[in-house]
């Protein structure tokens, strides 16, 4: 676990071995069950989550119970509700494990601790949050712009695994289609 942190922060800082033992003096390891969440809507959130192992989704349920798929984190992914996270708020999200997952959590304060002491997890934390939201104004544009089949094209293409870790399902609710209308695409 680790090597694999260590090996995910690297990609954007070097951290001398003192420096990733401060890192991994402000993270929590925990493990959740299947079907457990890690945030719930209503819920104050305090946490972002690092996957370790495992495999969660973020929704939204509306008020007639829809779920409406924001996310998907599989291994060496972050993921919470960023907008209640970062301002110290309730959840908007629901943030369910779709397997066992071990997860690094790093609570608000830690996370500002951290970056007082080791300045280089700013710079980390900057590149993560900005290549987080380009991928989501990606996904709005595609949303707005691609057809249904295109949509699946993609995330077949970048995401393969989610579709053999994925309930069929659940990559339809994504993708903003019928069960039917992914069924229709093949590969799914």
């Amino acid at each position: 676990m680790r090597e694999m942190f260590r090996a995910h922060i690297e990609k954007i800082v070097s951290l001398t071995d003192d420096e990733f033992d401060i890192v991994m003096e402000h993270f929590v390891h925990k493990k959740l069950k299947r079907h457990q969440y890690a945030v719930q809507q209503g819920e104050f959130v305090d946490h972002e989550y690092f996957v370790v192992k495992g495999l969660l989704k973020s929704f939204f349920a509306n008020a007639d119970g829809k779920e409406h798929i924001i996310q998907f984190a599989l291994e060496d992914w972050w993921i919470s509700d960023y907008q209640a996270f970062v301002n110290q708020a309730r959840a908007t999200f629901n943030i369910d494990c779709l397997e066992e997952s071990d997860l690094l959590s790093l609570s608000f304060g830690n996370k500002k601790k951290l970056c007082d002491k080791v300045h280089k997890m700013e710079h980390f934390f900057r590149v993560k949050t900005m290549s987080g939201y380009i991928a989501l104004q990606q996904r709005v544009l595609s949303l707005m712009n691609d057809n249904a089949q295109t949509r699946h094209a993609h995330l077949l293409e970048h995401y393969p695994a989610l579709f053999q870790r994925v309930p069929k399902a659940l990559i339809a609710s994504y993708l903003g289609v019928s069960r039917e209308t992914l069924s229709r695409f093949g590969n799914s």
